[in-house]
């Protein structure tokens, strides 16, 4: 026998993406075990129940809900509890039955330490995981390819304070200085000319720094894909 609900937990608008909602309800918590028996009955509760079902035709019947041997005469939605590890985590699968051994698995469900969720599609999770990756390889080329770019541009003011850095830098380690000059100079020597470089594309004007700052900012402006598991976790998700 099924233990009285209390009033059920008001349906989501359409559209609402399930796997950010968690459901919890103290009150009966504190008042039943959650165990095999009475999982079915407190996730009846939740939003995520559907009152059409097969197990909700069983409960009207006085039958179990998860009677297995009923619900194989039956045909359409229903809900199985696939896997219990008492009293902390209980799976529960929707889908649908078509015949006695004929099932289609719909969605899944989970009750942890009397919290309930409703588990990511497969699909949804390698499309985060597969967007976030590209998104950082994205990032990683871009800033690699901006730097690249500021390599070819030279600083006048820098030129103007390279004979006294240079200066400087003699005084420090001259020996070392004229050393590594002269490994250059040989190798200078040993290379053939470099070619010219190639002339720019007509209608190319070579990036400004307010260019690079406005980059800078839409890439700060770019987030990557959501991850149903590490941004929607248990611990991320609006309680009802």
């Amino acid at each position: 026998m099924g233990v009285a609900p209390p009033p059920m937990a008001a349906p989501p608008p359409p559209g609402t993406d399930m796997t950010r909602i968690c459901f919890r309800d103290q009150l009966w918590l504190n008042t039943y075990p959650l165990d095999r028996n009475l999982v079915f009955d407190y996730f009846a509760l939740s939003q995520f129940y559907d009152y059409t079902c097969n197990n909700e035709q069983l409960r009207l019947r006085s039958i179990h809900p998860l009677d297995h041997s009923q619900l194989l005469k039956m045909t359409g939605i229903e809900y199985v509890l696939s896997e219990v590890t008492e009293p902390h985590l209980f799976v529960i699968r929707k889908q649908k039955r078509d015949g006695p051994e004929k099932v289609t698995p719909m969605l899944t469900y989970y009750v942890l330490d009397g919290s309930i969720y409703q588990a990511p599609q497969l699909c949804n999770v390698f499309a985060a995981r597969v967007g976030r990756a590209l998104y950082h390889i994205s990032k990683a080329f871009t800033t690699a390819a901006s730097k690249l770019e500021k390599i070819g541009f030279v600083d006048v003011e820098n030129e103007n304070t390279a004979p006294e850095s240079k200066v400087t830098k003699e005084t420090i380690d001259f020996k070392e200085l004229k050393r590594l000059d002269h490994i250059l100079a040989s190798m200078q020597r040993k290379l053939p000319p470099a070619p010219p470089p190639p002339p720019f594309p007509e209608g190319y004007t070579p990036p400004t720094a307010e260019g690079e700052k406005s980059s800078e900012n839409q890439q700060a402006e770019a987030q990557p894909p959501v991850d149903p598991i590490i941004d929607q976790g248990p611990s991320k998700r609006r309680k009802f």
